[in-house]
């Protein structure tokens, strides 16, 4: 079902969360999916305790085989020039989704996923923040009540020292795509992630 689909797959600040991001890529490549990368410029420019700006991008553009858009410019085709079958958005930041649910498309993966959008292609989210349950709640339900719109199954990933803290499980991003491509949610959406 993924062979020869066209896929979008940017990714944001959450930087504790790319190593369980890249295995999703490649999953993805090698079940035959063309990856598009975008990244965010907090991916391109920001060094963290989980690795330097620039080996992360080399890794996802030898992941890919393509070098990853950069830029709101570069990404803008996406829409009726170059369209996607679908756009991910692993990890999905607090901040880019309080920007997504209010319409703001101020950096090249929030550019990409509102063209596919705008073309009716499904866009699916992978959550990765600390304040989902809490300031940004309002934001992850004004997502999941919008058309087009799927997410990767997600739950609370440490309850007790992080109680508005969600992150999706990443092993099921493929099937998440899969069912986004039919319009579907894969389910169930709460899951245990602890």
């Amino acid at each position: 079902m993924l062979k020869g689909k066209k896929i979008g797959f940017g990714i944001t600040g959450s930087h504790c969360t790319y190593a369980a991001v890249m295995p999703q890529i490649e999953r993805l490549v090698t079940a035959g999916a063309e990856i598009v990368p975008v990244v965010s410029e907090t991916v391109q420019t920001t060094d963290t305790r989980f690795g330097k700006a620039v080996d992360i991008v080399n890794e996802i553009k030898q992941i890919t085989g393509r070098e990853p858009i950069r830029t709101i410019v570069e990404a803008e085709p996406l829409g009726p020039v170059e369209p996607l079958d679908c756009m991910v958005i692993a990890p999905l930041t607090g901040n880019s989704m309080s920007r997504l649910a209010n319409a703001i498309s101020d950096s090249p993966v929030l550019m990409a996923t509102k063209a596919t959008i705008r073309n009716g292609n499904p866009a699916v989210l992978a959550v990765s923040t600390n304040d989902a349950l809490g300031l940004n709640g309002v934001n992850l339900m004004r997502l999941m009540a919008t058309k087009n719109f799927y997410f990767v199954p997600f739950g609370q990933d440490d309850p007790i020292k992080k109680p508005n803290s969600l992150v999706a499980d990443m092993t099921l991003l493929p099937d998440a795509i899969k069912e986004a491509l039919s319009y579907k949610q894969l389910q169930p959406v709460l899951v245990n992630c602890n």
